[in-house]
């Protein structure tokens, strides 16, 4: 596969980041939690949790949108990751649902950037190198398909994450 010069890799925040959509790795309810889910409620204020409340929450594999509202990003894509319980649950099959409807709702509000944290590899406990090399597989399938994206941004909280997103674009 053929690195996409839409695809970008950096460590750090992604509550900080200005782009038109992040991607919350919510729990069911939406109404935060810990890990990037929690960060993005705390950075987001209590305007996310409202329209939160009124989505009725969200089932894994899908994803829902709202605002932004405190944050730089303009929205935030919320969808829920597969708990990791031994690879036989069709865990891998939940994940790639979690990017292609991610990316889809994107397509479908003309959004042209979003920023992914590495889903469900938090408590969760979705084998990372797997995680990131299946994000990467998806968001490749999904911008062969659609030209209207501009940029697609991995966002590691760690080096180590990092690498493994290099790894699966073939940069190392």
């Amino acid at each position: 596969m053929a690195y996409d010069r839409r695809i970008e890799l950096m460590t750090g925040d992604i509550t900080s980041l200005a782009v038109d959509a992040i991607v919350n790795a919510a729990n069911p309810s939406l109404l935060g939690g810990g890990g990037v889910d929690g960060a993005i409620h705390r950075a987001a204020g209590p305007g996310l949790l409202a329209e939160c409340r009124k989505l009725g929450g969200c089932k894994t594999g899908e994803a829902k949108l709202t605002a932004g509202h405190n944050l730089p990003a303009r929205h935030v894509i919320h969808t829920v990751g597969p708990v990791w319980r031994g690879g036989s649950g069709g865990e891998e099959a939940l994940l790639a649902l979690c990017y292609r409807a991610s990316l889809g709702l994107a397509a479908t509000q003309r959004l042209r950037s979003i920023a992914f944290p590495a889903i469900s590899t938090g408590v969760y406990g979705f084998p990372r190198p797997r995680a990131c090399a299946l994000a990467v597989d998806e968001t490749h399938r999904f911008l062969l398909k659609d030209g209207t994206m501009e940029r697609v941004i991995f966002i590691s909280f760690d080096d180590e994450t990092e690498a493994l997103y290099r790894r699966a674009l073939g940069l190392d």
